[in-house]
């Protein structure tokens, strides 16, 4: 594996394990020299937390970026998570331009909604300007949720294989080249993740665990791109951080003080070795 300089860019939540506090560990141990733009710092993300302080960093986005710029600093990946207004998306777009090598790839995962309602904090204009972003993507990362709204899809809960082969033509169509779509399930008990690439459909399925962690979809796509950068494809990647995730949540479950994201660090271990 060449050594690579990436950049994520996604909010802080200095308590938590979610967003950067998660993705920079997990790529840092996957060999991988990992910068980070800030969106926004939070005291604590903002599930099941109550008077949790918020900075927006937006204004400060264009001087950082300037000064990369004057100082020739490119990556060769750049990958993006949690935004937190559709100015920031436009941001994103004008540093894949002026950042990103000329072979460089761009990851998203539009970190906008879940269980078939938005984030809060988002509103369908939120939603056109990740289209927008999105259908840029070298790899997108959605989840059901998300590639509904991005593909103008009305949710289900209840789908068939027809109906997500149909969101991941949609995103494809759309401009995405690939497109990995998580929590699939199409058996009770077990879900998975589809990737779709070069129109091919590959399907991998785990068991579905009964707890619910947040944050486990930013490891689960740091983990990703810490794989897809050690060289294993978009289908063996997927695979691994599955594995990984489900590893983290089995690691924490047992542990009812540690209700706000996965104990990641105690199977970092496990997810290096895939790279021995």
């Amino acid at each position: 594996m060449a050594y690579q300089k990436i950049l994520t860019i996604q909010d802080i939540s200095c308590v938590g394990q979610c967003s950067l506090t998660v993705a920079l560990p997990i790529l840092s141990a996957c060999g991988m020299e990992t910068c980070i733009l800030p969106s926004a710092v939070l005291s604590t993300h903002t599930s099941g937390f109550t008077g949790f302080t918020v900075r927006d960093l937006t204004d400060d986005i264009p001087g950082i970026c300037a000064h990369w710029i004057k100082e020739n600093i490119k990556f060769s990946t750049i990958y993006t998570g949690y935004l937190g207004s559709t100015k920031q998306i436009a941001m994103v777009q004008e540093i894949f331009d002026a950042l990103l090598t000329e072979k460089g790839a761009k990851i998203i995962d539009p970190a906008m909604a879940d269980n078939g309602k938005l984030y809060t904090a988002f509103d369908m204009e939120y939603v056109e300007a990740m289209k927008g972003l999105c259908g840029s993507a070298d790899i997108l990362l959605p989840n059901i949720t998300e590639a509904c709204f991005l593909t103008d899809t009305p949710y289900q809960e209840i789908y068939d294989r027809a109906y997500i082969d149909g969101l991941l033509e949609k995103m494809v169509t759309a401009g995405a080249k690939t497109v990995i779509l998580t929590g699939v399930s199409y058996t009770e008990g077990k879900t998975g993740v589809v990737v779709y690439e070069n129109g091919i459909y590959s399907y991998y399925e785990h068991r579905k665990l009964a707890k619910n962690c947040h944050g486990t979809g930013d490891v689960y796509a740091s983990a990703f791109v810490g794989a897809y950068l050690n060289g294993k494809t978009a289908f063996e990647a997927a695979k691994i951080a599955a594995n990984y995730t489900v590893q983290c949540i089995e690691n924490t479950q047992d542990d009812p003080d540690h209700w706000y994201g996965v104990k990641f660090e105690t199977a970092l271990s496990t997810l290096i070795k895939n790279f021995e």
